[in-house]
């Protein structure tokens, strides 16, 4: 797999987030697994990044390959996470992203402490997990539900693709 600079440790990550900070550019968050992308990820990631304004900079918290199995069972991620950094670098919308290994992000959104973070629009306040909703609440992030594309989910993919015999 080629160098992805893009894919940096959380106290990089910390660190360009305080630099964006002191120059004005606004920090967007968000998360997710991020396993085969498609057009739903990309016009999502699109938007999330639009927010952050021209100085700004998006940050892409990545769900590690343990956290994915926690959360989607022993069958996924279909990428590894490497795998999937890599193609989400090559999103121009993407400007960071950071591999998070536990269940839920509290520990990283306390430490970089978003101006702005993104869900997709099937989520909602309630949904969210109240230790990161905590998290967000002390950093004072704005939490922005973006519309997405319907019609595109990778789980409906995977099993679409068990189906078919391709996985």
């Amino acid at each position: 797999m080629p160098a992805n600079p893009r894919l940096v440790p959380l106290g990089r990550a910390v660190a360009i987030r305080r630099r964006l900070a002191r120059t004005g550019g606004a920090f967007v968050l968000t998360n997710g697994v991020f396993d085969l992308l498609h057009p739903g990820h990309a016009s999502y990631l699109e938007k999330a990044r639009a927010l952050a304004g021209p100085r700004g900079m998006l940050f892409v918290a990545l769900n590690s390959d343990r956290s994915v199995r926690l959360l989607k069972g022993p069958h996924r991620p279909v990428l590894d996470e490497r795998s999937r950094a890599y193609t989400l670098a090559q999103l121009r919308s993407v400007d960071g992203i950071v591999i998070f290994r536990g269940r839920r992000l509290a520990r990283e959104i306390e430490a970089l402490r978003p101006d702005i973070y993104c869900k997709a629009g099937d989520y909602t306040l309630a949904m969210l997990d109240p230790t990161e909703r905590s998290a967000l609440r002390k950093a004072g992030s704005r939490i922005v539900f973006l519309p997405f594309l319907r019609g595109f989910s990778t789980s409906a993919l995977v099993r679409r693709m068990r189906a078919a015999g391709s996985l």
